[in-house]
């Protein structure tokens, strides 16, 4: 059995505890929750059971889909016998002997410490994305975790979900031809207008957050480097629109003002090693209705498109992509992505993370996928800083002199 400590209890535990709780349910893994860390003790205490002295935190999301939705998620629920240690200092959970390995929720500029002190204790690791506040910490973490061949995940829960596992095979199979481009729009459908993004003022500063391109950044480039090659140049513009942002109205903090240095827009384009080109935007300024390109990201090839889970073929006819995934894909290829029938990102996650402890491998979402991640969202505020294209190998090696400059 694998006893996990959870450092960080804030909202997206709810969206954790949910995934390792059908994991539970279905049999998948033979593991437990043992501890949980939070600066106050109170927060973790109020994801182990119901208890009116501890309330657990109210989701922040009402969207169909968004982690941040999900809520009344306890520990109680799956594991009701087991004890749960609490402590308010990540190092004495790291260090507890009825800790196996560790998960870090923690605020992005947390990862590199937490990291390095869990390789110490010889842990193995899943951190949230990004991989870390700099390329060379990413790097650092990586090399260290790969020398001790330690498991080393990073929570890229957008790489499990169904859409992108249909996607992925939909591009394998050939049946949208050649694959041509990538986009992703989404302005002002988040946290708009000047709302603090998730009630976590952290994500607007560049010391502790480093603001949507970090933030987003990584999601959007695994998910392009997963359906359509290795990214190999990137040209990209941000910006800090809205530098004061407050509380939403749900909140009972909504007269203190925030005042932002972090960009909370971007805008990217790039090309992939498979001659695939690219374009993101996303912003979290811009007054409601936001605007959104399609039901999200969409894949574009010579004999169709696909438009979130819709595919679309040449003569401009949609079919729910499950559908023909479930009746033409080969059925290995459907056990394997989706075993026991779970089709929850987060627990599907979880147990490739667990799987590769057992087995003594790095996961299918390893550290070194997310530094290359990280390096392609340095590589736009990199693009954005220089007013020039960047190769982000040339941020992972360190040597960003060697930009290519054409734009």
């Amino acid at each position: 059995m694998i006893r996990i400590g959870i450092i960080g209890c804030g909202r997206i535990l709810a969206a954790h505890l949910r995934g390792y709780r059908l994991l539970h349910e279905r049999g998948a893994c033979e593991f437990r929750i043992s501890a949980l860390c939070a600066r106050n003790s109170a927060d973790a205490r109020g994801y182990i059971r119901r208890d009116a002295h501890y309330p657990q935190r109210k989701p922040v999301s009402d969207r169909a889909g968004d982690p941040l939705a999900v809520g009344d998620q306890y520990l109680e629920d799956f594991q009701p016998e087991f004890p749960v240690e609490v402590f308010d200092d990540y190092t004495e959970l790291i260090q507890s002997p009825a800790v196996d390995a560790v998960n870090d929720l923690t605020a992005h500029h947390l990862h590199h410490p937490i990291a390095l002190a869990c390789e110490r204790a010889g842990k193995p690791l899943l951190t949230q994305k990004p991989l870390a506040m700099t390329p060379a910490q990413g790097n650092e973490m990586v090399r260290r975790f790969e020398s001790k061949n330690l498991p080393f995940g990073v929570c890229e829960n957008w790489r499990f979900r169904p859409p992108t596992r249909h996607a992925k095979w939909a591009v394998d199979s050939g049946i949208l031809g050649t694959l041509q481009q990538l986009l992703f729009f989404n302005v002002g459908n988040w946290w708009a207008p000047r709302q603090v993004v998730a009630h976590t003022p952290w994500r607007h500063r560049r010391a502790t957050g480093g603001g949507i391109t970090l933030d987003i950044g990584p999601h959007l480039f695994h998910w392009a480097r997963h359906i359509g090659g290795e990214i190999e140049s990137v040209t990209g513009q941000t910006q800090c629109l809205e530098p004061r942002r407050f509380m939403p109205p749900s909140c009972d903090r909504t007269a203190t003002p925030i005042d932002c240095d972090a960009d909370d827009t971007f805008s990217a384009c790039f090309k992939t090693d498979q001659d695939v080109i690219g374009t993101f935007s996303a912003s979290w300024a811009g007054a409601p209705p936001g605007m959104l390109l399609g039901q999200g990201p969409q894949i574009l090839g010579s004999e169709g498109r696909i438009d979130g889970d819709q595919r679309i073929d040449a003569n401009g006819n949609a079919q729910p992509l499950a559908d023909l995934y479930r009746k033409t894909c080969p059925p290995d290829r459907q056990a394997a992505e989706f075993p026991a029938q779970i089709e929850d990102g987060f627990a599907l996650l979880q147990l490739d993370w667990l799987n590769a402890i057992q087995a003594g491998r790095q996961p299918e979402s390893s550290g070194r996928e997310g530094l290359a991640d990280l390096a392609c969202a340095f590589a736009v505020l990199e693009s954005s800083r220089q007013g020039m294209r960047i190769r982000p190998q040339t941020i992972i090696d360190g040597n960003h002199a060697q930009a290519d400059p054409r734009h």
